[in-house]
């Protein structure tokens, strides 16, 4: 599913300039058709899956062309014949064999260079193309003239030739080790069914799903996958979105409620209106977080960019300098000074250092969309790793946003069942979470019918107020019972022990008599306390933020041993608390699941939105835990540090073979040590420094079992 691509487009390659062609076909499936390919700098059509199979069968074919007539020209040429002592038939000339040979090689298998030179040198840049390009014609072109001029000298035919080979292997195994961390990404776009049934002028008919549009009405038998987002109009059934969500257990859905694409109905039939269809389901912006994160590149790689691009002038520079010093310097002959130029220039190629941090991001990004941590950026993901402060809303990031009754407490002489039943009628019309506790303990104790109220009232920040049954009946806080002279000192002990366990109170006033009091708890997630002690172990600053009571929020605290807690926190003022740590000089991650969070989440350095949050949270989040699991903030942390480890090692790496293979290929330790390298093992060099540190960024793998430890 790629619904943003409408039409035929030809395109070009954003990082060197080939030509992409992206094209509709039937069904309203998008494929693909590269007319020119290039190397690593395709990166945008890696993370498509599609297009990463059409790229790779490219380089195979090319490589594998390139790879069996460059057998003949090995043998034929100055190697072959001289270290291997070869005696082949020559049917024609043998410099005008290789030509034969070779030209092919340069000029189709090898044209994605040339091409790529083309655009890079018009783009005003200097790219790893510009470096194999100059290698290949400089070998090619030098051995022409000496075919022409000098027919019986040796040529560099084998030197272009196997540069070719070499480098199109690279990026062959390079776009087959990348397209492996697509895994997670193929099989998002496999949730969407290719067909779905719909309901259209009275008749049921079954459509492409790509058809479907607002308001349409479809039908989800048992077994189906749901194509689009909506909302249920009839039936009801037990639908799987673990996929999408993460989260396990099938959830029942009945009339009202949303359905998301990429879930699988069990059970019942079940029809739904499209409200979200194409580019606007949960699924496809899932797709383009994913899509984008890999395409965007960490603060490392800017630096590296810029690394490359004065690598190919020092390449080139030192090339040239090769080239000088062994001619006029050292009185060499053209051949030994224009090995050396060569040599210089394939080796100095800066492709893995290009390499480094962007297959470690393809990875890194794609080990997250896997187990449900969707990272908006490479910024991101390098960032987290510097945090050391991290605030988390306590309701529904903590606990599970669902406080339940615990206590009823009545005082002078009322009864429990008569409390509730009064807090209850009281609470009816509300829809705040503690208000449907209260209605569902009511129920579960058979203390209905309620009561008929009238003056209702909503006091801010303190509760309600209200006349029922001919009585003054208050509900809220203990402010709001004292503003109405009811004292509630002489039960100040039992206020207190409530409040201290965590507990949020609602004390109830009836005709100016202290009735008694309603406790509930929101119960700690599972993994709560176990998230809080891991992100501790890592150094971090735990801190919870809350607009509960003071002694509600130390409870929790205490219970999930955090030490710091901002409590009686309005909504407003969430952004202010980020700041405050931020001026203390942290580098602060806001964790949170609501609208009010997101003005928190946006001052943070890093904002998670975590599990079914609001489409503002998830929209201001940097990044967003599908799942209510608070585990999967360590598991972020320690995927984000894992995979800057690996963009270091790359780059170490990179810069190191770089810095050693220049002066070895310039022929600095030939007078001395005897040291030198042909062009042909110059490419052959470069391409397993390329191979190397994307089979390095492959490892990264090796940290998803610490994801869940």
């Amino acid at each position: 599913m790629h619904p943003e691509v409408q039409k035929t487009e030809p395109g070009k390659c954003p990082g060197c300039g080939m030509d992409l062609i992206l094209k509709e076909v039937g069904g309203g499936v998008t494929d693909y058709d590269v007319s020119e390919l290039s190397h690593r700098e395709h990166e945008a059509a890696m993370t498509n899956p599609q297009m990463a199979k059409k790229m790779e069968q490219d380089m195979r074919r090319r490589f594998w062309v390139s790879f069996l007539l460059s057998i003949p020209i090995f043998l034929y040429s100055p190697v072959g014949i001289n270290f291997f002592k070869l005696n082949l038939p020559t049917p024609i000339p043998i410099n005008w064999l290789l030509l034969i040979l070779t030209t092919p090689i340069v000029f189709w298998t090898g044209s994605i260079f040339i091409t790529g030179t083309y655009y890079s040198l018009k783009a005003r840049k200097l790219n790893m193309s510009v470096l194999i390009a100059t290698g290949v014609l400089a070998a090619y072109l030098f051995s022409i003239l000496l075919t022409l001029a000098r027919p019986e000298s040796e040529t560099f035919y084998e030197a272009a030739a196997l540069l070719v080979t070499f480098v199109l292997f690279g990026h062959w195994m390079e776009m087959k080790s990348r397209r492996g961390t697509s895994d997670a990404l193929r099989a998002l776009f496999d949730l969407v069914p290719p067909q779905a049934k719909v309901i259209r002028n009275g008749k049921e008919i079954t459509i492409p799903s790509a058809e479907i549009i607002h308001d349409d009405i479809v039908v989800l038998r048992p077994g189906d996958k749901v194509p689009v987002d909506g909302v249920a109009m009839e039936g009801e059934s037990a639908i799987d979105e673990s996929l999408v969500t993460g989260e396990s257990i099938p959830v029942v859905k009945k009339i009202g409620d949303k359905v998301i694409g990429g879930s699988v109905n069990q059970t019942g039939t079940i029809k739904f209106k499209a409200t979200q269809v194409g580019s606007e389901t949960v699924l496809a912006h899932i797709i383009k977080l994913v899509e984008t994160a890999q395409n965007s590149k960490a603060p490392g790689q800017r630096i590296a960019d810029k690394a490359a691009g004065w690598l190919v002038i020092v390449a080139i520079s030192s090339g040239l300098a090769a080239f000088f010093g062994w001619y006029f310097g050292a009185g060499s002959g053209l051949i030994v000074s224009l090995t050396f130029a060569v040599s210089t220039v394939v080796i100095a190629c800066p492709d893995a250092l290009g390499l480094a941090t962007p297959t470690a991001v393809a990875v890194g990004t794609g080990i997250g969309a896997k187990y449900n941590i969707l990272i908006k950026d490479a910024a991101t993901l390098e960032n987290t790793s510097r945090i050391n402060a991290i605030i988390l809303d306590k309701t529904g990031t903590l606990t599970e946003g669902k406080p339940k009754v615990t206590d009823v407490v009545a005082f002078n002489n009322f009864s429990e069942q008569e409390l509730l039943k009064y807090e209850a009628s009281l609470e009816a019309g509300s829809n705040h979470p503690l208000a449907k506790a209260i209605l569902e303990e009511t129920k579960r104790r058979d203390a209905l019918p309620l009561k008929p109220m009238e003056n209702f009232e909503s006091v801010a920040g303190r509760g309600l107020k209200a006349k029922i049954s001919g009585k003054i009946v208050l509900a809220g806080n203990e402010k709001l019972l004292r503003d109405n002279g009811i004292a509630t000192e002489p039960m100040k002990d039992t206020l207190d022990r409530l409040a201290g366990e965590g507990k949020t109170l609602s004390l109830l006033a009836i005709d100016g008599i202290f009735a008694g009091v309603v406790a509930a708890a929101d119960p700690s997630r599972t993994n709560s306390k176990k998230t809080v002690t891991a992100l501790k172990n890592l150094n971090m600053e735990v801190v919870m933020i809350t607009g509960d009571h003071t002694k509600v929020a130390e409870g929790i605290g205490r219970e999930l041993g955090i030490d710091r807690v901002f409590a009686e926190v309005p909504p407003e003022n969430k952004a202010k608390y980020v700041k405050k740590l931020q001026d203390e000089g942290k580098f602060v991650a806001m964790v949170g699941d609501g609208i009010n969070d997101a003005p928190a989440m946006a001052q943070a350095n890093i904002g998670i939105a975590i599990g079914a949050g609001t489409d503002v949270a998830i929209e201001t989040g940097n990044i967003v835990l599908m799942k209510s699991d608070p585990y999967d903030i360590v598991a972020a942390i320690r995927l984000s540090k894992a995979t800057v480890v690996k963009m270091k090692q790359n780059l170490f790496w990179a810069a190191i073979y770089n810095m050693l293979a220049i002066p070895v290929a310039a022929g600095a330790f030939y007078t001395s040590l005897g040291w030198s390298l042909r062009p042909e093992i110059s490419a052959l060099l470069m391409s397993a420094s390329s191979i190397i540190v994307a089979t390095n960024a492959i490892l990264l793998k090796r940290v998803e079992p610490k994801l869940k430890v």
